[in-house]
């Protein structure tokens, strides 16, 4: 009966270490960090940046770049943000308030599209990002199309196709000639 008993405690103690020791060996997915949704995310100095991505058109050679920017600190920033392109490269600058976050390329915020933009859906661009004399950072930006219909609103507007202004056109009209008209008579 010993013998019963004394298996019995080894097996439970084993069991009880077994199933609580999985905390020990195995990582825990929530102490690690991640990007929570489709964009990456940043610091520069004060300057946090949150959520970057870039929507496209199928069709169009331009993206708008969605990115919310969040100032921690006592003074204002502005925020340089760079992008290569097929023509070398373009800079945009966004001022960020203090104590603020400012949020650019979604509906009702000023957009920063990018034009010349080669990138493909599914690939990541490079973006920089830096203010002052801070150590700017680069990160790696996905670029997304508006397939989603959370995004459908956020694409491009079309680059503006320049249009000729018409010359006028001067037409022969044909003038009238006076013709004699007869006097009237008395009688």
């Amino acid at each position: 009966m010993r013998g019963r008993v004394a298996a019995s405690i080894v097996l439970a103690a084993g069991l009880v270490l077994g199933t609580a020791g999985c905390n020990l060996i195995a990582p825990q997915a929530t102490t690690k960090k991640y990007d929570s949704s489709d964009g990456v995310n940043g610091n520069v100095g004060v300057i946090g940046v949150r959520n970057a991505m870039f929507i496209v058109n199928d069709d169009d050679s331009a993206a708008n770049l969605i990115v919310t920017l969040v100032n921690t600190s006592n003074k204002s920033h502005r925020v340089e943000i760079q992008s290569p392109n097929d023509s070398g490269s373009t800079s945009e600058y966004v001022t960020v308030e203090a104590q603020s976050s400012r949020k650019v390329g979604e509906a009702g915020h000023p957009s920063l599209v990018i034009r010349d933009f080669d990138t493909k859906p599914g690939a990541l661009h490079k973006v920089f990002f830096q203010y002052g004399d801070q150590t700017g950072v680069q990160l790696r930006v996905p670029v997304l199309t508006n397939a989603l219909e959370a995004y459908s609103t956020l694409t491009p507007s079309p680059k503006p196709t320049p249009t000729e202004t018409p010359t006028p056109v001067e037409t022969a009209t044909d003038t009238p000639q006076p013709t004699d008209t007869p006097a009237p008579t008395n009688g």
